[in-house]
């Protein structure tokens, strides 16, 4: 369903939406107004606790608002429910999870291509230039795993492998949003370094909006903005 009011610039656009994970909950997240441009580089910054991940779940549907509107590249995902929901987040988002949440028993190039099942115009896009495991491979090799290819399952890679695993998954097919939660926790400040160098290189040539969520205040040089989640919300 189109968005009523979202503007031509706007690939995800918050509007009156409030949120809790329970009736009588004290934490409580309200976004009067809030708007991310196409191609836009994002952090959302805030102490731990204070709801990024719960506003990366919104953005991309896993959770539905109370109230309020929720759009994403002129849909209004919050009106959208069950297999419409889980299709649509797959063709336009891709998520790296803080978790990486990979598939324990499936390979590598397998745990990149698993949001293309779900997804005919991203698998398509990712099939471009030939086989979408040809395209997982690039894109594994160019995050420096080239060598761990023949491994058979995740488990068996270091942590840092495992992250960039994801971010081939989140990128491959060319999703309209990039949503990172806290990517960077896990890894030694030249490895965040090297880790946003290529996860920005990719995203841009994928032509990807990048939204970040961080306590981390060191990173924000790197995006063209930066917003604390506070900031964004209703004041009472």
């Amino acid at each position: 369903m189109p968005a009523s009011d979202a503007a031509d610039g706007d690939i995800l656009r918050f509007a009156d939406v409030a949120f809790s994970w329970r009736q009588g909950d004290a934490f409580r997240l309200e976004i009067e107004g809030f708007a991310v441009q196409r191609g836009e580089s994002l952090l959302i910054m805030g102490p731990s606790g204070s709801g990024k991940s719960t506003f990366l779940s919104l953005a991309c549907g896993i959770v539905s608002p109370e109230r309020g509107e929720i759009a994403v590249a002129g849909a209004t995902i919050s009106d959208l429910r069950g297999a419409a929901l889980d299709r649509f987040r797959a063709e336009h988002f891709g998520i790296i999870f803080q978790m990486f949440n990979l598939l324990p028993y499936g390979s590598i190039v397998d745990n990149v291509l698993l949001p293309l099942i779900f997804a005919r115009e991203r698998r398509s896009r990712a099939s471009y230039d030939g086989d979408p495991a040809e395209e997982a491979r690039r894109l594994l090799a160019r995050l420096g795993l080239e060598s761990a290819l023949h491994r058979r399952s995740a488990p068996t890679l270091s942590v840092g492998q495992q992250q960039r695993v994801a971010v081939a998954r989140a990128l491959i097919g060319s999703p309209a949003v990039v949503i990172a939660d806290e990517p960077t926790s896990a890894l030694d400040r030249d490895h965040q370094q090297a880790f946003l160098d290529l996860l920005f290189e990719e995203a841009e040539r994928a032509g990807a909006t990048l939204v970040m969520v961080s306590h981390d205040a060191t990173m924000a040089p790197r995006f063209q903005r930066t917003v604390e989640l506070g900031s964004l919300m209703r004041q009472n």
